[in-house]
């Protein structure tokens, strides 16, 4: 070869400086490394966060119920005193904490930094926690997964400034969604909700790492926990044939009740119903009253519609017998539990609806399998109220372990939203995190 000599070649390999510049884009001190650690970190502690605060409200519940037995009367009393103490304290100490907290994870979505000093604040999750306790120790119809997803968005908050990661809102989204595959282990409906829900896109860009968030909080709240099923291992199932027939009845039967419920609620949060006024110019007397129909109703109905109603619901499902009335009896004391202004989920106390309404429409077709009707009752019900169609599914699918009434589940959850969405056109949810913006 000739011409003018060629420049000698740099040798290739590992220099000084490529280690360097490799340290800081991948190393230990570098942000990528950082975020992975911070959201691996908030995975694990969401897991046992969840697990903990399970525990102190199961405690919680069973101490009220044993309560509520021996002195019979005294929630007439001590119920609505509990319900205006705790909107007292919510008020004046926390008032971010009040209601669910899935609306406050969805707001903070807007502002992910400053929501950490504000919706999703370790002093805001912290009375979250105590207040939703002291709600369990009244008697109020009231869940804690709602405020589970809430403080786990607060987790992902802690680990990422303690690393001093940004925080976005993709980690927030998955963070709430872990909270929910934590409470209910079930790792695959946290996904569906993150993507369905929290997310209230298809087109949400959530990377494998914030998925797996969910899954690790999932799958550290079981091993903690145990490999358990929340309503037990039902393995309901249902022919073709009976599905036809069930299923678009129960529905537009479950979708219209859960988007009443939805309209009740939304229309209580923008002021449009009357007594709203009152509620917002005395909101302690209205907690009060609120409180007194709670106990009313717990006392009449001998303690079924009393906390999560989860007892009720997985006897229901299991094929005991209930009165008819429970499913409506339970609605109210959730909506006046709701509407009271404490905090609260209403998932768990969701559920127990459906199973009541599961359990008119075993009455309708009392030839059936029991345990698939209720369940295609609670699929409709929890649809029509959170307007979540497939988490509805995936939900009640991993928490009674009956793949085999996934079709008719399908099925139903979708003819739920269509009847909820002429009931109530705005998804509740959505609608309540208007209210913390």
């Amino acid at each position: 070869m000739t011409g003018e000599a060629q420049p000698p070649r740099r040798p290739r390999g590992w220099t000084p400086r490529r280690f360097r510049a490799l340290l800081r884009s991948r190393g230990p001190t570098s942000l990528r490394f950082r975020r992975r650690i911070a959201v691996l970190t908030g995975a694990v502690a969401i897991g046992i966060v969840a697990v903990l605060f399970a525990q102190a409200s199961d405690a919680t519940g069973l101490m009220f119920g044993n309560y509520a037995r021996r002195w019979h009367w005294l929630p007439l009393l001590t119920t609505p005193l509990g319900f205006m103490a705790l909107v007292w304290l919510t008020r004046r100490f926390a008032p971010l904490a009040r209601g669910s907290g899935i609306p406050q994870v969805m707001a903070a979505r807007a502002d992910p930094d400053g929501a950490t000093r504000t919706l999703i604040s370790v002093k805001t999750v912290s009375a979250k926690v105590l207040l939703t306790i002291g709600a369990i120790l009244c008697g109020a119809s009231v869940g804690r997964e709602g405020p589970t997803v809430q403080i786990a968005a607060a987790v992902m908050g802690v680990t990422h400034r303690a690393l001093r990661v940004p925080l976005n809102a993709a980690v927030i989204v998955a963070g709430g969604a872990a909270g929910v595959a934590a409470a209910f282990n079930t790792p695959l409906a946290g996904v569906l909700f993150a993507i369905e829900e929290l997310a209230a896109a298809y087109e949400q860009k959530v990377t494998l790492l914030v998925l797996s968030l969910i899954v690790v909080a999932g799958i550290t709240a079981q091993a903690l926990m145990g490999d358990y099923i929340y309503f037990g291992a039902i393995g309901a199932h249902m022919s073709l044939a009976t599905a036809v027939l069930i299923v678009p009845v129960a529905g537009v039967m479950g979708g219209a009740f859960g988007g009443l419920f939805s309209r009740i609620m939304l229309g209580f949060a923008s002021g449009a119903h009357r007594i709203t006024q009152v509620s917002k110019m005395r909101p302690i007397v209205f907690a009060g009253l609120c409180g007194l129909v709670v106990a009313g109703l717990g006392i009449a109905t001998s303690g079924l519609t009393w906390g999560t109603g989860y007892s009720a619901a997985r006897a229901m499902i299991v094929g005991v017998d209930a009165p008819l009335w429970f499913g409506p009896a339970k609605a109210l004391a959730t909506r006046a539990t709701a509407v009271a202004g404490l905090p609260g989920g209403i998932f768990a106390p969701s559920l127990a609806v459906g199973a009541g309404v599961g359990n008119l429409l075993h009455a309708l077709f009392p030839g059936d399998p029991a345990g698939a009707v209720v369940i295609l009752g609670m699929t409709a019900y929890f649809a029509g109220v959170v307007r979540a169609p497939l988490t509805a599914v995936i939900i009640l699918s991993e928490t009674t372990a009956s793949r085999g009434l996934l079709l008719p589940m399908f099925a139903v959850a979708f003819i739920a939203d269509w009847a909820s969405r002429a009931v109530c056109r705005e998804k509740l949810y959505h609608g309540l995190a208007q209210t913390f913006r």
